[in-house]
């Protein structure tokens, strides 16, 4: 009971491990991650599209590599038709001679006679087997080299579609690095004229002053109009008392009878 009881004590700490360790590095590595992201985003854009920039003009080696490689393929491609076509030019003749010496022989003469010089049947016969087997076997490496010429043609062909293709992802990657470059240009430009917009603390001072200016003088011109109205000068005449209470009446009451203004006017008095 004992083992059994440490076995299983020994597989959980065991499994714990494992969870743990596993959990250890999975946040091993997405502490990795972020600090690799924090660092890049510290590096400049413009340090970025030049390294872009070098990027690109490091693959014109390769291309450069890859075209020599293209033009050897060419040459060897060429040389290897020109092969193929004296094999073919040799086989057609060596075809033509057999079906002439072959019709001869139908013909069942005992000597025939080529390039001034006569040869028996036998003889012609065995020239005739011997010609054709070297035919056959002429005519063997002749379709072994048309089929290596279609293989290089082929290949060729393929390779000058990858350089093609390569040439023209390095003018689309040329041009997308101009493209990011204007734009980071027209960023830093709103960039700075954002920053200038929000920088107007000295505007703001200066139209708050402005407005303190105006608002004071409006207070000073607003104080000389009472000052003016209520002690501007002596008045000589007396008041007229029965204006003053006809104002007074008609202000409160509204228009009044003329025998209802004069016990106002007694009362008043």
């Amino acid at each position: 009971m004992l083992k059994k009881i440490l076995l299983v004590g020994s597989a959980v700490t065991l499994l714990s491990g494992v969870v743990m360790g596993t959990g250890l590095w999975s946040y091993g590595q997405l502490a990795a991650d972020k600090v690799s992201q924090s660092t890049k985003d510290l590096i400049p854009m413009e340090w970025e599209i030049d390294r872009a920039r070098q990027m690109i003009t490091d693959l014109e080696p390769e291309i450069a590599e890859n075209a020599k490689r293209i033009a050897r393929e060419k040459i060897a491609t060429a040389r290897l038709e020109r092969q193929v076509d004296q094999a073919s030019d040799r086989l057609g003749d060596a075809q033509r001679n057999i079906e002439r010496l072959s019709a001869d022989l139908k013909q069942g003469d005992d000597r025939f006679t080529y390039a001034g010089k006569t040869y028996t049947s036998a003889q012609v016969r065995d020239d005739l087997s011997a010609r054709w087997k070297r035919f056959k076997t002429q005519r063997q490496t002749v379709d072994k080299l048309q089929q290596q010429l279609v293989a290089r043609q082929a290949s060729l062909d393929a390779a000058n579609e990858r350089m093609d293709a390569m040439l023209s992802a390095k003018r689309q990657l040329e041009v997308e690095v101009e493209n990011l470059q204007a734009r980071l240009s027209a960023l830093r430009v709103a960039q700075t004229t954002s920053s200038l917009n929000l920088d107007d603390s000295q505007l703001s001072r200066t139209r708050e002053l402005l407005d303190d200016i105006a608002t004071r003088i409006d207070v000073e011109e607003e104080v000389m109009a009472v000052d003016t109205q209520y002690f501007g000068g002596i008045d000589l005449d007396e008041p007229d008392q029965s204006e003053l209470l006809d104002e007074i009446s008609a202000y409160f009451e509204g228009p009044a009878e003329d025998g209802e203004q004069l016990v106002t006017i007694e009362m008043v008095q």
